[in-house]
């Protein structure tokens, strides 16, 4: 018998959550963009005044969505890897390849620690100076709501993967061998 999502503690089904509303927002902001280029390129072509910014709108939207989507992509294993060594090692000798899963698990945790780690200052810095993009007097956006949304999505995914960590060995205790 799998574990599933309703079986959770309580903990990973709220991270789940938190993953899926990142979700939903990435996908709002992908929503917004389309809808965005599309008025500005009606408005360069039928009217020769494009929106002011559009480019660097879409510049920052696109780190925000990848990390805000990130978490859920991982979550429902969609998070691109090669499966071919790892699942012939899982059918033979399901210990070794869910530690081998779990090393993986490990190291990517420290990866996004580190992005995490890097980030942070750089969102503090960009809070505290007001740091904008665009040029003053013609479209400015600020840049510390892309930062935050990097931190939140390289927490939520680093949690990802810690749940991985925690589901793989309650499944296992839930359905020893």
């Amino acid at each position: 018998m799998n574990l599933n999502a309703r079986n959770d503690p309580a903990p990973l089904r709220a991270l789940d959550t938190c993953t899926q509303v990142a979700n939903v927002i990435g996908s709002l902001l992908i929503v917004g963009l389309v809808l965005l280029i599309g008025a500005d390129v009606l408005g360069r072509n039928l009217f020769a005044a494009p929106i002011s910014g559009v480019p660097e709108m879409v510049k920052l939207s696109i780190v925000a969505i990848v990390f805000l989507q990130a978490p859920q992509a991982l979550k429902a294993g969609r998070m691109t890897r090669s499966d071919a060594l790892i699942d012939r090692i899982n059918a033979r000798f399901p210990a070794l390849g869910g530690a081998m899963e779990t090393l993986f698990d490990v190291l990517a945790m420290i990866v996004v620690g580190a992005i995490f780690y890097a980030t942070w200052p750089i969102f503090t810095k960009s809070w505290t100076r007001g740091d904008f993009v665009g040029a003053a007097g013609d479209f400015t956006a600020p840049t510390w709501p892309v930062k935050l949304m990097i931190l939140i999505g390289a927490a939520l995914l680093l949690l990802q993967f810690l749940a991985r960590i925690a589901r793989r060995y309650m499944r296992r205790a839930h359905d020893p061998l």
